[in-house]
């Protein structure tokens, strides 16, 4: 700064001590002092340069997460990949927006805006271990990231730039929440021994960041760019779904919770918990959308965003069978076989589109009036408060997973009857190794429910509906969709 700019800086900071607003209303909107307001900030161009360097940051972090969420085998992780994902999708799109309005076309978000954070963001992504992917994320490409996004909101003029204050300052918001997850995870999952094995890739990881001047390049820039260590072939999505040891039997299909909740001889209650069930078992679409999004190329930002809400939907859901298990006193790790047959199938048989096909298609059949209000109607007969709010938003959720699905499947397609046609056609093509798996010693296809439905009716002092007990139709013969259940029914 010159001298004549020091001057003006001294003489207006002396003059803006004793300004004064009317009968001292807060300045600036609440914005700033007028001691901050006067110092000049940043410029269009390195705020904008800023940007596209967090834009970056969310984007690899969500694709990273998205694509661990199939192969990584502990729910609790899951889920948590699948909500990280979508709060970065939502940040990546609001750092579009924000570059859009700074810019004209073309913004360059797409570039790698530095060698040393595709190193960084590639190495992650193909950490050879859970423990070396949490410890790469939560601590070490997260927290460069907070720094560069605080830097960024202090350094900005707080009224010039103050729509970019705003998007920084909730941004900060949920990186503290995803950081603060992932130390509690990380203090839960990783040992000494995990860390002692990790010590090679940090040093890769922190000497990419070193290189670089940290994530956005503001700091000093230390030493040379590192060699690759995991990152050095190309990376493969590994789209084969894998679960901990609470789901000891995955391939089990000895109990259709559609033709259950159909019947109207069965009881209430007992189709609420078939309900919860059925919304544990949906852990398996976000490991079958993972692979959709993490296998499609080219497609504009808001079909990964739209996805990844979608994903992050149906995480939720999963997370409400299993509180509703909770809230029933049934012990689901012990007591239900969660399969993950369904991912399986699509994720290892079908292409990308023919996965959102199927997806569409049974989401189709999710919309009538036999489809998900059946389901709220059923937890509102049965009296069930807490299933009654799950399946409201559930409903509503689904709602919104058909405007995602035409967007951006049936858009694609001649028209929405040959959208759905072929999307049975593709469900068709899925192969279900029923057999198979019984003669491998994969499963027994042990019909699970009388215990399940019993130990709900112990812990709450009823009497168990002898029909319920009895109930043993499979998946052997019949597909989980609604197709042919809700037509009949």
């Amino acid at each position: 700064m010159t001298n004549g700019s020091d001057d003006r800086m001294r003489v207006g900071k002396a003059f803006a001590l004793g300004y004064a607003t009317h009968r001292g209303l807060p300045a600036l909107a609440g914005l700033a002092d007028f001691v901050d307001a006067i110092e000049p900030g940043m410029s269009v161009e390195e705020s904008v340069r800023r940007l596209k360097v967090a834009h970056y940051a969310f984007r690899r972090l969500h694709g990273i997460w998205v694509s661990r969420i199939a192969s990584e085998p502990v729910y609790e992780l899951k889920m948590a990949f699948s909500h990280h994902a979508y709060l970065a999708a939502e940040h990546v799109t609001a750092l579009r927006v924000r570059v859009g309005e700074m810019r004209e076309p073309p913004l360059g978000l797409e570039k790698v805006p530095a060698p040393g954070l595709e190193l960084l963001f590639d190495e992650i992504r193909q950490a050879p271990t859970t423990a070396g992917l949490l410890m790469g994320i939560y601590e070490v490409a997260l927290p460069g990231l907070k720094a560069a996004l605080q830097r960024h909101r202090d350094a900005t003029h707080p009224l010039a730039d103050q729509p970019t204050r705003r998007l920084l300052r909730w941004a900060l918001v949920e990186v503290e929440e995803v950081l603060d997850y992932g130390r509690r995870a990380i203090q839960s999952l990783v040992r000494a021994e995990d860390r002692e094995a990790f010590a090679p890739g940090r040093r890769v990881l922190e000497g990419a960041l070193a290189a670089s001047g940290g994530l956005d390049g503001c700091e000093e820039k230390r030493g040379d760019l590192p060699g690759r260590l995991h990152s050095g072939e190309a990376w493969r999505y590994d789209g084969v779904p894998r679960r901990d040891g609470r789901f000891a039997d995955p391939y089990n299909m000895g109990v259709n919770a559609e033709v259950f909740l159909y019947d109207p001889a069965m009881p209430a209650e007992g189709k609420v918990l078939m309900m919860y069930y059925k919304r544990l078992r949906e852990i398996d679409v976000p490991e079958m959308m993972s692979s959709i999004v993490s296998e499609t190329d080219n497609k504009p930002w808001g079909y990964y965003r739209d996805m990844t809400r979608q994903l992050w939907d149906e995480a939720r859901h999963a997370m409400m069978g299993e509180v509703g298990f909770v809230s029933a006193g049934v012990d689901w790790a012990k007591a239900v076989r969660v399969n993950f047959t369904w991912s399986l199938g699509l994720n290892t048989q079908l292409t990308p589109k023919e996965r959102h096909a199927v997806l569409y298609f049974i989401e189709q059949g999710l919309m009538p009036r036999t489809g998900k209000r059946h389901e709220w109607e059923v937890a509102i007969s049965a009296g069930n408060p807490l299933a009654s709010t799950f399946q409201d938003f559930d409903w509503a959720d689904e709602v919104l997973h058909a405007r995602v699905g035409r967007d951006w499947y049936v858009s694609d397609m001649p028209g929405a009857h040959e959208a759905v046609a072929y999307g049975d056609r593709c469900w068709s093509k899925v192969l279900m190794g029923w057999e198979e798996w019984k003669r491998m010693g994969l499963t027994g296809h042990v019909n699970w429910w009388p215990e399940v439905y019993g130990q709900y009716c112990t812990a709450h002092g009823v009497e168990p509906e002898p029909a319920a007990m009895r109930y043993e139709v499979s998946y052997q013969t019949v597909r989980a969709d609604l197709r042919d259940i809700s037509a009949s029914a």
